[in-house]
C-alpha cells in the first residue's frame, strides 16, 4: 500500500515551529544517480554496493535512523551530468510522501551542472571529496556540500606528504612537481591551490592536461621525460589512471614518485596497471581494507546472510566499496542529526541543509558506528561545508593497498583565503548576497 502523507507541508511552517505530520511508515527518500554501465562502471559498481549495503544494514539491523527507514532508489546515468540533471528534476519533489532532504550528485560535473538549480530549489547537493571547491564557503553556497576533502585540500595534503618524504618543507624549494590531470572541471580544480603552494614553498609547478578518456598519453609522458620532474600528481579518473601508470613505466618514470588523488587510487586503477602500479601511492580519505569494525558488522549481518549488493565479494573492503560506506554513513549521521532536532520523520531540503550544517562526528561517535580509522573526524558548520580536510596515504604493493600514514591535514590557513576569494567572485558574478549565519534564526 502506497505510503500516504497525513499533513501537507505548507510553505514556511517547518521553521515557524509547526512540524508536519507524516504517516508512521513514511520513509526518507534517497535517490541514487549511479553508473553501473559505461566507462566508469568498474568504480561505480563497487561504490553503489557500499552505499546500498550500509543503508540495508541501517534499515534491517538498526531499524532505520531514529526509527525512520531509508527508501533508496537507483537511476542509471552512465556518469553523464545531463542524465544526472534529468534524474534530479524527476526526484526533487520527493516520493511516496517523503520530501527530498538532499541529493547525492556522485560526480563533480553533475555538481557543477546542478549548483544553481539546487540553490533555487533549496535542496542540498552532497558530493564528498568532490564538487566545486569554493562551495566549502557556506555563506555563498548554502546548498552545496563538498564534504571531507576538497580539491584544494587534496593538493595541500599531497604537498605535505611530499615534504615529509624529502626531509621537510624547506627541501621543496627547487623541486619540480608535475600534475598530470584529466582535462575537465574535476582535473583542473586543484590548480589555484597548487599555484599558491608553489609560490609559498618555491617548487616548480608543471601542469599537463590529458583529454578524456585518456587512453593515449605518450605525448604527456614524453614531456615528463623531457622536463624531469621529481614528483608527479595524477588527477585522473577511470582508464586515464591505468594508462598513466603504464605509460609512466614505459617512459621510465618511477611509480614510487607518483601520487594519485582521491579518484585515482582504487583497485580499479591499480590492478589493471599490473607491475606498473607497484609502489604507487594515493591520497585516501577513503582507505581501503577490511580492518575496520564496520566491516565485521557488515560481514556478519549483510554479506554472510546473502544480502549484499556486492557481486564479487573478494572486493569487500575495496577502496570504492569503502567510498560508498563512508558516503552513506555521512548521510545517515546527518539525517540522525536532523531527526534529533526536528523529530523522527522525513526531512525536506531546508531541514536537510540544517542537518548537514550541524553534523559532527567525533572519535567517540566513530567508535560507536564502527568507522574509526576509515572516516576522519568531521565537523560541518554554516561557514565550513568541508569539515575535515585530511587524508591518509596508501601505497599499492602489487596485491593490495597498504596504509602508510595517519590522517594528514591540509593547510587550511593558506587555503581558506583562496576559497573565500573564489566564493566572493562567484557571488558577485551571480548577484548573491552572502549569508550571515550568526544572525540567522536558530531553528
Amino acid at each position: 500500500m502506497k505510503r500516504l502523507l497525513i499533513a501537507v507541508l505548507l510553505a514556511g511552517t517547518v521553521f515557524s515551529g509547526v512540524a508536519p505530520a507524516f504517516a508512521a511508515d513514511v520513509s526518507q527518500y534517497i535517490p541514487l544517480p549511479t553508473y553501473r554501465v559505461g566507462a566508469y562502471a568498474s568504480s561505480g559498481e563497487l561504490w553503489w554496493a557500499g552505499e546500498r549495503d550500509y543503508f540495508r544494514y541501517i534499515n534491517e539491523v538498526e531499524g532505520g535512523v531514529e526509527g525512520v527507514k531509508l527508501n533508496y532508489e537507483e537511476f542509471e546515468t552512465e556518469w553523464s551530468p545531463d542524465r544526472t540533471v534529468e534524474v534530479y528534476e524527476r526526484v526533487k519533489a520527493g516520493k511516496d510522501g517523503s520530501p527530498l532532504a538532499f541529493f547525492f550528485t556522485h560526480g563533480t560535473p553533475a555538481t557543477y551542472a546542478l549548483l544553481e538549480k539546487a540553490a533555487a530549489d533549496k535542496i542540498p547537493l552532497i558530493d564528498p571529496a568532490g564538487g566545486k571547491t569554493e562551495t566549502v564557503d557556506g555563506t555563498v553556497f548554502p546548498y552545496a556540500f563538498p564534504l571531507l576533502f576538497s580539491y584544494y585540500s587534496q593538493a595541500s595534503t599531497g604537498i605535505n606528504y611530499i615534504a615529509s618524504k624529502v626531509g621537510g618543507f624547506d627541501k621543496l624549494k627547487g623541486l619540480k612537481i608535475a600534475t598530470v590531470y584529466h582535462d575537465s572541471a574535476y582535473g583542473r580544480a586543484s590548480q589555484p591551490a597548487v599555484d599558491v603552494l608553489a609560490k609559498k614553498y618555491g617548487f616548480e609547478n608543471i601542469q599537463i592536461p590529458v583529454a578524456d578518456p585518456g587512453n593515449e598519453q605518450s605525448p604527456q609522458w614524453r614531456q615528463i621525460r623531457e622536463q624531469k620532474p621529481d614528483w608527479v600528481f595524477l588527477r585522473t579518473w577511470g582508464v586515464s589512471t591505468v594508462v598513466a601508470l603504464k605509460t609512466a613505466q614505459r617512459f621510465g618514470f618511477p611509480a614510487d614518485h607518483i601520487i594519485g588523488d582521491v579518484w585515482a587510487g582504487s583497485e580499479s586503477d591499480a590492478i589493471p596497471a599490473g607491475t606498473a602500479a607497484i609502489g604507487y601511492s594515493a591520497l585516501a580519505p577513503y582507505p581501503g581494507g577490511t580492518d575496520f569494525e564496520i566491516h565485521k558488522r557488515l560481514k556478519a549481518e549483510i554479506l554472510d546472510k546473502g544480502k549484499s549488493d556486492l557481486r564479487d565479494q573478494t572486493l569487500f573492503g575495496a577502496v570504492n566499496y569503502n567510498v560508498g560506506l563512508v558516503n552513506a554513513a555521512l548521510a545517515v549521521e546527518a539525517l540522525r542529526t536532523g531527526y534529533k532536532h526536528f523529530g523522527a520523520r522525513p526531512l525536506n531540503g531546508e531541514e536537510g541543509r540544517w542537518a548537514f550544517e550541524h553534523l559532527t562526528i567525533d572519535d567517540k561517535r566513530l567508535e560507536e558506528i564502527g568507522f574509526k580509522g576509515l572516516l576522519q573526524q568531521i565537523k560541518i558548520t554554516p561557514t565550513d561545508h568541508e569539515g575535515g580536510g585530511a587524508a591518509r596515504i596508501q601505497s599499492w604493493d602489487g596485491q593490495k593497498w597498504v596504509l602508510q600514514t595517519d590522517w594528514i591535514k591540509a593547510d587550511h590557513e593558506l587555503l581558506n583565503p583562496l576559497i573565500a576569494e573564489g566564493a566572493a567572485t562567484y557571488a558577485k558574478e551571480h548577484g548573491i548576497t552572502p549569508r550571515t549565519p550568526e544572525t540567522e534564526t536558530n531553528y
